[in-house]
């Protein structure tokens, strides 16, 4: 099970075996199915996961019921509601399967915990976080200023994955266009090529 895991860590900065066998100490392994719930919107966000196998989503409802995606996570990549896991506060994000799920979760106490007592974890959130500001800065600026099509031709390019594993009404969810518009932007780039 934390083959991807590792593997992911290992991209950032470097863990010896003792340290490998004491991080899994920390985590609780969890299946998901497609459709099941790991957040809902008002619960308090207990978990920071991580994606070992599988496709979750993030995204709020407006008061008309129409989802937001904000977020998708595919294996190797974390999901939560950073501000209710950090603060105790209510969540504002729902966070569920799109595909069958493994996720691997740590608690606020035991990452608290882990990154003081394996301090390169620390390094390696602290690259993670980084990381994460610079895509949710890139992000809104994309959202006031990009078209339609340098939106979708954008993830792309980034991520080919996850246009082929994500149903298209949740790929123009999470670019803030009508499913009607990307049908229409994607004629027009199988016309160009």
């Amino acid at each position: 099970m934390y083959n991807v895991f590792f593997s992911h860590i290992l991209e950032k900065v470097t863990l010896n075996e003792q340290e490998k066998q004491k991080i899994i100490t920390y985590f609780i392994a969890k299946k998901l199915r497609k459709k099941e719930f790991l957040l809902k919107e008002g619960e308090i966000c207990r978990y920071l996961s991580f994606v070992e196998k599988g496709l979750l989503k993030s995204y709020n409802v407006d008061p008309k019921g129409i989802e937001h995606v904000n977020m998708f996570a595919l294996e190797g990549w974390w999901s939560s509601d950073i501000y209710s896991f950090f603060t105790g506060e209510k969540a504002i994000f729902y966070i569920d399967a799109i595909q069958d799920s493994e996720i691997l979760m740590i608690t606020l106490s035991d990452f608290e915990k882990m990154t003081l007592e394996i301090p390169i974890m620390d390094r390696y959130f602290r690259i993670l976080f980084q990381n994460s500001l610079v895509t949710k800065e890139h992000r809104l600026l994309s959202s006031v200023t990009y078209s339609a099509k340098e939106k979708y031709s954008n993830l792309f390019q980034s991520n080919p994955e996850l246009i082929q594993r994500v149903p298209q009404n949740l790929i123009a969810s999470y670019l803030g266009i009508t499913p009607e518009t990307l049908s229409r932007v994607k004629k027009e780039i199988t016309k160009q090529r």
